[in-house]
């Protein structure tokens, strides 16, 4: 805003009001006098811009974006620890520590027999990608077997300047409250390990209350064989066929909820339960025992990874063939994917584009593809959709 308050700007203008038949040369008396306060408004100029940047959201550097954000109740997500589901061949005490590499691990709980929860010391994703075998820290006697088996809950850095930025402006564009779309996606995404998240509301809207009511034919069959039925049967029919008599049963308080891991990829049992109980327990389904509101049942689920076949005919240059060439244009396509699935929360659905593949696999292996055409996504030359709820995973790669 003040970019004409340089230095030279602002000295000639400072000279400027003096008379012209005075000596004001660089180095005469005038100029010496004027320049050292001339340098440093230009200085006080350059501090009041930061001040001025440093004052809005869009602009704010990260240390006076968090003091912005205080005022709408928002922080950056903090780092938060990767939990493994590890496997022992013997009991071990929870709190035990080990090693893999170079990060350390501790036991936190006991999910079956010889199975255990067992939590990266350091937070952030830098162990997202660990597995193998764990080396007790502390003597375990009769411990021969130890390892991390899968990924339950990735890991996740502090939430990086730029993508806080955007959560705060976007907090004044829609306002979270008593669960509207907002409020969902904002509890969702606070726990630990979710990366994105897509809210259908009503997402049973295909069915009509109206069909819900039973009619003649179903009231006479109702009343004539209902006792007949074993009777866990009769037990569960007998609540819903009265609510449904009384026009008791809709489909509007119904939520569903689909979440993307913080890895990018699917999220795992134990972390759609994590959320699913955070919600709305399912053994207390639409109670209010969550955070979602009394009468809404809300159901999560975890995106749908889709396998994407790839059939690319490439001209190598000499000395390269496929066998040589495979694994750096593998790693391009799921540098690819992996783009498509972070843009999956904002997006109604993903698109595999051929234009993009060949683009890239060019770009990327310029040293041993010296030309691609006629690629086929799961057999056929045309881009892939996805559903809604689906991203692109690698699947058969041949070249």
């Amino acid at each position: 805003m003040f970019e004409d308050k340089s230095f030279p700007a602002l000295l000639k203008s400072a000279l400027g009001r003096l008379p012209g038949s005075l000596d004001k040369r660089e180095g005469s008396m005038l100029w010496d006098g004027v320049a050292p306060a001339m340098a440093e408004l230009a200085l006080l100029y350059l501090g009041l811009d930061f001040v001025l940047q440093a004052g809005y959201i869009s602009t704010a550097p990260r240390e006076y974006l968090l003091k912005r954000a205080q005022e709408r109740g928002l922080a950056p997500k903090p780092a938060s620890a990767a939990v493994f589901r590890a496997e022992f061949d013997k009991a071990v005490p929870l709190g035990a520590r080990f090693s893999c590499e170079d990060l350390n691990f501790t036991v936190t709980a006991k999910i079956d027999e010889l199975v255990y929860r067992a939590e990266c010391e350091t937070p952030g994703r830098q162990a997202n990608a660990y597995s193998g075998q764990l080396i007790p820290i502390d003597y375990i006697d009769g411990l021969g077997r130890a390892e991390l088996v899968e990924l339950l809950v990735p890991g996740e850095d502090e939430e990086e300047t730029e993508a806080f930025r955007q959560r705060v402006l976007e907090s004044f564009q829609t306002q979270a409250f008593g669960g509207n779309q907002a409020d969902y996606r904002e509890q969702a995404l606070a726990m630990p390990g979710v990366g994105g998240v897509k809210v259908h509301p009503v997402w049973n809207e295909n069915l009509r209350p109206a069909e819900f009511v039973p009619g003649p034919e179903v009231q006479a069959w109702f009343a004539a064989n209902v006792d007949s039925l074993p009777q866990a049967v009769a037990d569960w029919l007998r609540p819903v066929y009265t609510a449904a008599a009384g026009k008791l049963l809709t489909v509007g308080g119904a939520v569903r909820l689909v979440l993307l891991a913080a890895d990018g990829g699917a999220p795992s049992v134990e972390l759609i339960e994590q959320v699913q109980t955070l919600l709305d327990p399912e053994q207390n389904a639409g109670e209010g025992l969550g955070l979602a509101p009394i009468g809404l049942v809300v159901k999560v689920e975890g995106v749908q990874p889709q396998a994407v076949n790839l059939e690319l005919h490439l001209t190598y240059n000499p000395g390269w063939d496929w066998d040589s060439a495979q694994s750096y244009v593998e790693a391009v396509v799921d540098a690819y994917f992996a783009e498509l699935a972070a843009g999956w929360a904002e997006a109604d659905f993903l698109t595999v584009r051929i234009s993009q593949i060949e683009s890239r696999i060019l770009s990327g292996c310029a040293t041993m593809i010296a030309d691609i055409g006629g690629t086929k996504i799961n057999g056929r030359e045309a881009n892939l959709q996805l559903g809604a709820d689906s991203i692109p995973v690698g699947g058969d790669l041949s070249g």
